[in-house]
This record gives structure tokens, sequence and C-alpha cells, in this order.
């Protein structure tokens, strides 16, 4: 039966693939026609299997499933139907999908829980068009009322928006959800990153998604002749940039599960005969782990300063963001894990880099997440792939969860 079913969702993301304001590419902002028509796609597909379907102030789609008894709690099965510019068909979609084909299984038997299932399509995870994970903060009620006056691209405003795509922007309050009468929360989504494929595993159980600061940071030095300044007396930005730059990469191999990038560079004046007397730099460091990333922070602060001591430079820190980690549920972990034994996998636990809705419906309820496997861990991209097999092993454990659930 996961067979079949796994085939059905390979299909239907075919389908959601073809829904794109944009010729030749997926795009698929949220609150737009090509959205809706994902929506009219989605929800006809959902009541199908047996769910009421119906959309928040926000623009979250929702399937329900109901339970076997009355006054029952609720466990909410979610991910996204927006896209990243230039999109791949399975980042968000597959998750939607996955849970749609948890809930076909159980009513291709009529079969019912003693908890009711919600399928949920979160508005704007990616955050292409308005702020990210807007759907869920508006669920968990973190969502900041003042958003609703920002612009998208077209200069159209949240609020206008959401009207347009038969929502009240005034009443998005009253779709805040009570943790009391939740079970919990899984999200399936692909890996986006190549470990799963590297152990030769279909899905594995996240652990956390990372926390992450982002910094921006200069050095600076003194610009000049590159013909008559010997090189025993210059103060050169870029030289220390580059010093540095390996010096981030040195410590995050030094440290198990740290990941930091300098994904951005400027050097000022920027000419090939100056040395260069301004470099400007970005940093972006990841971990699972609170004190892992607070310490590597430091660690990395210390080390520009050391470099531009050395060098006669000057230095300039700013911690532009930061965010904690956040855990998954122990216990939901737990269960997923036992679910894959189940269906016939080892478990594996390992972290997200990338932020999910779940990190914001952690806030709410207890929450989990299942990755599967992704071709050359690809992701954002058109080349994003997976596996009909691991879409069927997913379809499996997710519903050997359920049933480890009742």
């Amino acid at each position: 039966m996961s067979n079949d079913l796994a085939q059905l969702v390979m299909e239907r993301c075919n389908a959601l693939g073809a829904i794109s304001e944009e010729e030749g590419r997926l795009t698929r902002r949220s609150l737009t026609p090509a959205m809706r028509a994902a929506h009219n796609l989605v929800s006809g597909w959902m009541r199908a299997a047996g769910m009421t379907v119906h959309e928040d102030n926000v623009g979250n789609m929702v399937g329900s499933y109901p339970a076997d008894r009355l006054a029952a709690r609720t466990l909410i099965i979610g991910s996204h139907l927006d896209t990243v510019r230039d999109a791949g068909k399975y980042d968000g979609v597959l998750g939607v999908l996955v849970g749609l084909a948890a809930v076909e299984r159980l009513h291709q038997t009529d079969r019912r829980l003693p908890f009711g299932i919600e399928v949920v399509a979160f508005t704007d995870e990616e955050g292409l068009r308005f702020p990210a994970c807007l759907g869920s903060r508006a669920m968990v009620g973190s969502f900041d009322l003042v958003a609703l006056n920002l612009p998208d691209a077209d200069e159209v405003t949240l609020a206008e928006a959401i009207r347009a795509f038969g929502g009240d922007p005034d009443l998005v309050a009253q779709d805040v959800r009570r943790s009391q009468d939740l079970l919990g929360y899984l999200e399936v989504h692909i890996e986006q990153g190549p470990t799963l494929e590297r152990a030769g595993l279909p899905v594995g159980v996240v652990s956390a998604i990372t926390g992450f600061s982002r910094t921006n940071l200069a050095f600076i030095g003194v610009a000049g002749h590159a013909g008559t300044v010997p090189m025993t007396m210059r103060h050169d930005a870029l030289c220390a940039a580059a010093e540095f730059v390996l010096a981030v990469e040195a410590h995050a191999r030094s440290v198990p599960g740290l990941v930091s990038t300098v994904g951005e560079l400027s050097i000022s004046p920027g000419a090939r005969n100056v040395i260069p007397g301004a470099a400007t730099l970005s940093l972006d460091l990841r971990h699972q782990d609170e004190h892992e990333r607070l310490a590597g922070q430091a660690d990395l602060h210390w080390r520009a300063e050391e470099i531009a001591s050395t060098r006669g430079l000057s230095l300039r820190w700013d911690v532009a963001h930061g965010q904690a980690a956040v855990p998954m549920a122990p216990d939901l972990r737990e269960r997923l894990a036992a679910a894959i034994v189940a269906a016939g996998h080892p478990p594996t636990e390992l972290p997200s880099g990338a932020g999910h809705d779940a990190a914001v419906m952690a806030g709410l309820t207890d929450a989990a997440m299942l990755f599967v496997r992704c071709k050359g861990g690809v992701s954002h991209n058109p080349a994003e792939s997976v596996t009909v097999e691991d879409v069927a092993v997913a379809i499996d454990v997710v519903g050997r969860f359920l049933d480890g659930m009742a």
C-alpha cells in the first residue's frame, strides 16, 4: 500500500510543480493566484481522503481527519506549499503530501485513531513574499501584527494580500491554537543536505533545528600604492580577511556539528594597484547545541581580534542576528526512531541546519521532524530529487508513528 501511495505522492508533486507564477521555472509565493490553484488541487485530495478542509485568516490550509471519540486532542502534520524562486518540487510539498498519504491509508480502511489528525499547509514558510514562517507564527500566537502593513515587491501589503486570498487580517488573533488541544506536531521534509545519502539511509530523525549567529565584521587597515609600500610595512585588510576565512574553516572542522560560512566579502577601494584598506565580511555560524554555538562565536571573535592586532589593523564586529537552537521533543523522537526500526531500517538522528515551521510550532506543542533523503543534498534548486522508494519508507514510518501514538 505504501508503494502505491508513494507513486501517487510523486505524481502529485509533479502536478503541483506545474503550478507556478513564472513560465519555465517553479516560483509559487504565498497568497497568490498560483497558491490558490495549489490549494484548490490539494484541498480536493484532502476531501477525497475523508477530511474536511478550511483556511484560516492568514491562508493556512487545514485538512481535518476526525478521531474515533469526542473531545480528543489533535496531532498536526504540517509543512508548506510556497517555494523559493526557481525551486524544486519537493521542499515543503513532500511533507504536506506524505501527511495526506498517511491519512489516506487510514481512510482506505475506514480507520480512526483516538486523536484527530490535521494536515496543514502553512503560509509563507520560505519568506519569499512576506516574513518567513508567517502561517505557523499566526497559529502559535507569535505573529507580529505590525507585519500586516509590510509591502511585498509590488507594494501590496500583507493585509491586502490576505483579503485578496479570502482571509480577514483583523481576525488573525482568533486563529491561535491552544496547546492543551494538541497532541504534538510532526513535519516530514527532504533533508536538504547530503548526510542521509552518504549514510545510505532513506530517512532520519531530526534531533534539533540548529541555532545560528549572523555577524558582520570588517578589518580596517591602510590603503596604499601596490608598488611603493614594502611588504613588511603593509596593513593589508584583505590579507587579514583571508587569514580569518581560513581560521573559520579550521575552527568549524575542529568542532563536531558546527558549520560556519563566510558568504560575503567586499574590498575597498577595490583597485588592482591599491593595497586593500578595508575588507567587510559576513559570518554565519550554526550548531544544534547552544553552548557550542555561543562558544564558537566567542572563539572566532577572539581569533579576529588576534589577526587584526598582529597585522596592525582595527576590527569592527557586529552580531546582526541570532536565534537559539530548538531541540525536537525527546518522546516524539524516540517514537519516530521506533517507527523506523519497525519499518525495517536503522534509525539515525541528525540536526537540521535550515529553519522550518517545526521550530515555531515547538513553542506551542511537542514537535518532531522526519527527514527524507534527497539526491546529492540538493535543495532550493530545480534539480531537487527524491526516489519513490524513499517516499514509500517515509509514508510507512509516519503510519507506524501514528499507530504508536495511538
